[in-house]
């Protein structure tokens, strides 16, 4: 008898991940799936990035690297954070990792501990409270809602906070509702983060790239510079570049904390791709026209799929400003199906609508459901034609 370890059984299966894995199941029956779970663009990586991937599979750059990263593309990120945020990081305070996920993953286990808790805003990205589990930490979920505009407040952090709060995440522009803190919004937070200095913050920065509206992209350091010396930034190349598959991502943050998050690196995965990581400094360092090509095709769909569900009886979607995600609330088109919740819901959608979609339970928010529109807007028009036919 093959016996697993407490560990595997504490965690889920990744929610996104298996709706993909489903709906390709039924496309290999032969069955027209409308694709609105993926959460990655429907662009190719661009053709100079590409270019130089090719040119270091040419070149010789096959082989091992630092394992935080090559020296190029650390010294990309640094001035990165200085172009775009007017932050200043050194070469000890920055690391590549495979992928934005595995940074998450190497600061849960470079700093938490049994008995810990990590506070985190719902909806939330799925895999945050179970990489929190499996660094034996507990998870402290505070829900908030479309009423509040899916935003944490200040008041609810305050409440969340004891003496064995270790880490705070937080997730602007937010997958999966789109929302967008304002810079008077972090603020707010960090006067109440000022007041704990115990704790930690991680921001997660992965859409940075990916919004619409007048104002500048912002996150809580640079909101208030005076908690970077607490804080990691997780940021990438996978949506704003278009280059999910090239799994590259990267952290920036005190030396001490990048450092022990290098060591947990080196024991797991050790260096990311050394071909994707050429690949990501020019996506860093080269032409951004991709970008604004994807932003303002995001920008349309969304503005097409959020009037298009509120038209529907039994939905209520609001407008975000980033990501490519809409979030809206179902529960009275799961009344109105006799179902029982967005997960039957969901279920119903890819069974007997061909319509892949993520439930909301899947984030911490049950009721919802996530549209990506990431994808065509035949996709996107088609979805929402099955749906008002219900």
């Amino acid at each position: 008898m093959i016996v697993l370890s407490d560990r595997v059984g504490k965690v889920k299966p990744s929610a996104t991940l298996a709706v993909t894995a489903k709906a390709n199941e039924l496309k290999a029956q032969g069955i027209q799936i409308v694709p609105m779970g993926s959460g990655e663009p429907d662009f190719d990586t661009p053709e100079n990035i590409q270019q130089a991937g090719i040119n270091a599979i040419k070149n010789g750059q096959t082989r091992y690297t630092a394992v935080d990263g090559t020296p190029e593309l650390k010294n990309a990120i640094i001035d990165k954070f200085k172009r775009e945020n007017d932050l200043d990081y050194t070469n000890t305070e920055v690391m590549v990792s495979s992928g934005g996920k595995q940074v998450f993953y190497n600061l849960c286990q470079a700093v938490l501990n049994k008995g810990d808790e990590v506070i985190i805003p719902a909806p939330y990205w799925v895999s945050y409270p179970d990489m929190v589990i499996l660094a034996d930490a507990t998870p402290v979920v505070v829900e908030t809602g479309l009423e509040q505009d899916f935003k944490i407040t200040p008041e609810q952090l305050e409440n969340s906070i004891t003496d064995r709060t270790k880490l705070f995440v937080i997730n602007s522009p937010s997958n999966p509702t789109g929302a967008v803190y304002s810079q008077a919004e972090l603020q707010a937070l960090a006067n109440v983060l000022k007041n704990h200095p115990h704790v930690l913050i991680i921001t997660d920065d992965i859409y940075e790239h990916i919004r619409w509206g007048a104002d500048d992209f912002i996150n809580i350091v640079m909101a208030d510079t005076t908690l970077k010396d607490r804080s990691i930034i997780l940021n990438g190349v996978s949506k704003g570049y278009a280059m999910t598959g090239w799994r590259i991502g990267y952290g920036a943050g005190p030396e001490t904390i990048i450092k022990a998050m290098k060591k947990i690196q080196g024991q797991s995965t050790s260096n990311p791709c050394s071909i994707a990581q050429a690949a990501a400094l020019e996506a860093l360092n080269g032409d951004q026209s991709i970008i604004t090509t994807m932003v303002n095709a995001f920008e349309r769909r969304h503005a097409f799929i959020v009037n298009a569900l509120n038209n529907i009886d039994g939905v209520e979607c609001p407008r975000s400003q980033g990501a490519f995600y809409s979030f809206p609330r179902v529960e009275g088109l799961i009344k109105r199906l006799g179902l029982k919740d967005d997960i039957e819901f969901s279920t119903y959608c890819l069974e007997k609508l061909n319509i892949a979609l993520v439930p909301g339970s899947a984030f911490g928010a049950p009721g919802y459901v996530r549209f990506s529109f990431a994808t065509s807007m035949d996709n996107i028009k088609l979805a929402v034609e099955k749906l008002a036919l219900i």
